[in-house]
């Protein structure tokens, strides 16, 4: 008869780390957004955030109010870091900027700084030649 080994008692987690400044990327496209919060000092990921993730599905993921649904899920995904102090960083032109910035308002989080960093072309790529009907 084989005998029977015992568990070890499951490791707890470690305490988590306080984080006083945190950095909130934003992403808008027109399908999607997609936010991350990382510290500010270190720029290690706290936790991340997307409507589609936040159970929108098709469409309904480029939806204002999907962002900010998908901004509240994640800072009550970072919430045992207890931040004090957001740097946010917009890049992108869809719907969802305003009402994920709209949606820090309320949780007591300070915003130190907003900085649009959507990237614009200074006159790139050659753009296609013209269609002919």
């Amino acid at each position: 008869m084989a005998t029977k080994t015992q568990k070890s008692a499951p490791k707890s987690r470690k305490p988590v780390e306080k984080v006083e400044e945190i950095r909130l990327s934003i992403h808008a496209s027109f399908n999607n957004t997609i936010i991350t919060a990382s510290s500010f000092r270190t720029g290690r990921v706290l936790g991340w955030a997307s409507s589609g993730g936040s159970g929108f599905k098709g469409t309904k993921k480029g939806t204002p109010y999907a962002a900010g649904i998908a901004m509240k899920n994640l800072l009550d995904k970072i919430a045992p870091y207890e931040p004090q102090l957001a740097h946010v960083f917009v890049s992108g032109a869809g719907n969802g900027r305003d009402a994920a910035l709209r949606a820090i308002v309320g949780t007591g989080l300070k915003t130190v700084e907003i900085k649009d960093v959507t990237p614009l072309p200074h006159n790139g790529c050659r753009p296609k030649k013209a269609r002919r009907v």
